[in-house]
């Protein structure tokens, strides 16, 4: 069965320099890192010791607050170091990589034959329940609790974003497997978003509740779908897993091994090469693309989400694309004038970037402005696709209103929903920060 959506608000912006593709293998990192920072609201109980041996797939840490969700290695090599923080807090733990992994071996199992209950134990024990995340709040799911729907987003419409078709072409019998599982841990429907207009790689999958997406960003966040299919109301759970996540799931299945691969999209203008690399999760920036100039941001992610890296940084668990683009540090003469922003694609008809729809931009990392007190009624809900009002959620969230959040929906956004407005709004304020702020209150007072 297939249920399309169209999507109507929003913003496409294209930007030079993405991957081509075609596939390279990357060299094999000498030191790869799992960070408890990318898990937000873990907070880690370290297994292992700096010194010890480790097999790829082996328990590194687990959360304090559920024992059951544990996180493993994703190479053999030597625990080389625990980097900690302010207050301790761990930041990344750092392997030293053997030149061939030795795995943990769990054995193949056999889906159909196979429990929901034992699907999940099974997962738990393998290291592959952080794939499974939560909404509401964004983080991950708890084991103990039922979700009344599992998503997977098998799209993505974030500038630069890497093509989910193209990441499973050679892994659709692992996807396929991982489906089968995930499906198992919900006694609701398992629901699969693609894009309107693809080359329908995954039209025939079975099992789940496939739907078609039309539209511009944020078509592909899988808010937006979940907002359009099945809504959260208060109390519900919806589980969400990335379809190269479910893909490593089923190969986990398959094989009994831990094997964290992904096809990582190395992209953006200041990329040596802007390609697909076959890597490890966790994979160390400098043995991907070398050394880079100070002159140049490394994102983790995409340039709306994404994190800053530093050249010997590492990876993002969930990441599966690098952008590099151009640091802003050059300011314009007269550039609040109309017209002098033509750069840079805009919803502003102040920039001429709207009479030229199809032509790709090469950005800076300029906010093109500071934060103003001053926010233009009817802006952000241009590129709001929900049935929420986002001005006034943001407001009630720096008030820390509780009652007025539920009330305008804040069980069903999450920060990766309002990275459009970040971008388009001419407040500048950061309204990711607030949503994730928020979230961790409402975690807090309401669970």
């Amino acid at each position: 069965m297939s249920n399309d959506i169209k999507i109507r608000k929003g913003l496409d912006i294209k930007l030079k320099g993405v991957a081509e593709k075609t596939i390279s293998v990357a060299p094999r990192s000498k030191k790869f890192a799992i960070k408890p920072t990318d898990f937000h609201g873990v907070t880690p109980k370290m297994v292992l010791k700096e010194g010890a041996s480790v097999k790829a797939g082996e328990v590194i840490f687990f959360s304090k607050y559920s024992d059951r969700v544990k996180f493993v290695s994703p190479v053999s090599g030597t625990l080389s170091e625990i980097r900690r923080g302010a207050k301790r807090r761990i930041l990344e733990v750092v392997i030293d990589a053997d030149a061939e992994d030795t795995f943990m071996e769990h054995g193949s199992r056999d889906i159909s034959k196979m429990s929901g209950e034992e699907v999940k134990e099974h997962m738990l024990e393998g290291g592959c329940w952080p794939f499974i995340k939560q909404r509401p709040y964004d983080i991950i799911a708890n084991p103990e609790e039922a979700p009344k729907a599992i998503f997977v987003s098998a799209m993505n419409t974030a500038p630069l974003s890497a093509d989910v078709e193209f990441l499973l072409k050679d892994r659709l019998d692992d996807f396929k497997l991982g489906l089968e599982a995930i499906s198992k841990l919900s006694s609701g429907k398992t629901h699969v978003s693609v894009a309107g207009g693809g080359s329908g790689l995954l039209d025939g999958i079975s099992g789940v509740e496939l739907h078609k997406v039309n539209g511009p960003h944020p078509a592909g966040n899988v808010g937006v779908q979940i907002h359009h299919v099945d809504p959260i109301n208060f109390g519900e759970r919806v589980w969400v897993v990335g379809p190269e996540d479910v893909a490593i799931i089923g190969a986990f299945f398959r094989t009994g091994k831990f094997q964290a691969d992904r096809l990582l999209a190395v992209a953006g203008t200041e990329a040596p090469n802007a390609q697909y690399y076959k890597m490890r999760i966790g994979s160390n920036v400098l043995d991907l693309v070398g050394k880079i100039p100070s002159s140049v941001r490394i994102i983790s992610g995409d340039v709306l989400t994404g994190d800053q890296l530093a050249n010997n940084g590492f990876v993002g668990y969930y990441h599966n694309v690098l952008t590099l683009i151009p640091e802003g540090k050059d300011h314009r003469m007269f550039g609040w004038m109309p017209f002098m922003d033509n750069h840079i694609p805009s919803m502003s008809r102040t920039s001429l970037s709207w009479l030229f729809p199809n032509k790709r931009y090469k950005v800076n990392t300029n906010l093109n402005g500071e934060e103003r007190a001053l926010v233009v009624t009817g802006e952000m809900e241009k590129v709001m696709p929900m049935d929420i009002y986002p001005m006034q959620l943001l407001k009630e969230c720096m008030a820390s209103n509780i009652e007025k959040m539920e009330n305008l929906g804040i069980y069903e956004v999450a920060p990766e929903d309002f990275a459009l407005i970040d971008y388009t709004n001419t407040s500048k304020i950061e309204a990711q920060v607030i949503i994730r702020e928020a979230l961790d209150l409402m975690i807090k007072e309401v669970g």
